[in-house]
């Protein structure tokens, strides 16, 4: 049987705790997709994962490998699979008991969408679990719609930066929070406004928005909830919105996890191959160096996505 590679922990705690091994490559059943992967990158949540931090995974889980974001070439499909085959480029998201930090990985149908020859592997591999992230919060769980106003709290990073172009995307109107380091960056994004929050406090601005994207929680959310409008929507990642305020002001709240959908990551690919989207790369790593990549993710202040590409020599 041929073999494949994969990154995994059997217990938290630091980088360190990532183990390289090799493994056997699967086949795909009923239903299934085989896909080389050729780029992934590294989310909050894989370092929260490897951390203990993330309830969804216990102890009962481990081992595990982690990772959310895959892009590559279909390398086999099983029975009862439609709209793929082999030699296909794609890219996607699968769920919380598959990893793409692998040279391999089985996925779903519904979970992936194809890659237009002519979209850059590496940044693919960046989107799908931050643009999914962005995209349902957004427009699923936000409802936002043309001419409104959003407040993409935290804008700099993955999902944030994400999330303004789609909103710009949607013709809405984007106040953009980031750091002093973030201002240039954010501007770049087309935000219509950018408030650096080391110099202004968030809960002092003027401004009422229609729907409040809070990438930050904690202290902030009780700021965020000054600029929403009466009957407006709280929408975050982090933080279940408070009950209280949203009932008092008929706020409409959710607090979610992204999830797989194939169907809206071909609508993604259709902006990034018009230019209307991009994912900004803020470092590059090499399979080899995947616990680095982490490292960089849990320690520095990152603009946009790291990535981690896979090279054919890393199959063995």
């Amino acid at each position: 049987m041929a073999g494949m590679q994969a990154w995994r922990i059997y217990e938290f705690g630091s980088a360190e705790m990532l183990k390289r091994e090799t493994l056997d490559r699967p086949t795909p059943g009923p239903g299934e997709i085989l896909v080389a992967i050729k780029a992934t990158s590294i989310n909050p949540v894989d370092y929260k994962t490897r951390r203990g931090e993330f309830p969804v995974i216990g102890e009962d889980k481990l081992p595990l490998t982690l990772g959310r974001d895959a892009a590559g070439v279909v390398e086999a499909v099983g029975d009862d699979v439609e709209g793929f085959v082999h030699g296909q480029r794609v890219y996607g998201m699968p769920g919380f008991e598959r990893g793409t930090y692998a040279t391999h990985i089985l996925m779903k149908p519904a979970e992936l969408a194809l890659l237009p020859d002519h979209l850059d592997m590496s940044g693919a591999g960046a989107l799908p679990l931050a643009a999914l992230t962005a995209w349902q919060g957004l427009f699923d769980h936000g409802e936002l719609k043309q001419g409104e106003t959003v407040l993409v709290h935290g804008a700099a990073g993955g999902v944030g930066h994400l999330a303004v172009q789609f909103a710009k995307a949607k013709d809405a109107r984007v106040i953009a929070t980031g750091r002093s380091a973030d201002q240039e960056f954010l501007h770049g994004l087309h935000a219509d406004v950018v408030v650096d929050t080391a110099k202004t406090d968030l809960g002092s601005l003027d401004e009422k928005v229609d729907l409040v994207y809070d990438l930050i929680g904690g202290d902030e959310q009780g700021k965020e909830w000054k600029l929403v409008k009466d009957g407006g929507r709280f929408v975050s990642t982090l933080a279940e919105p408070d009950a209280n305020e949203a009932t008092r002001r008929s706020v409409k709240t959710a607090r979610y996890l992204a999830e797989p959908n194939g169907g809206q990551l071909a609508e993604i690919a259709k902006l990034v191959t018009a230019g209307t989207v991009h994912a900004a790369i803020d470092r590059s790593f090499a399979f080899a160096d995947l616990r680095a990549a982490h490292t960089r993710l849990e320690e520095a202040h990152v603009q946009g996505k790291i990535i981690v590409t896979i090279d054919d020599e890393d199959e063995g």
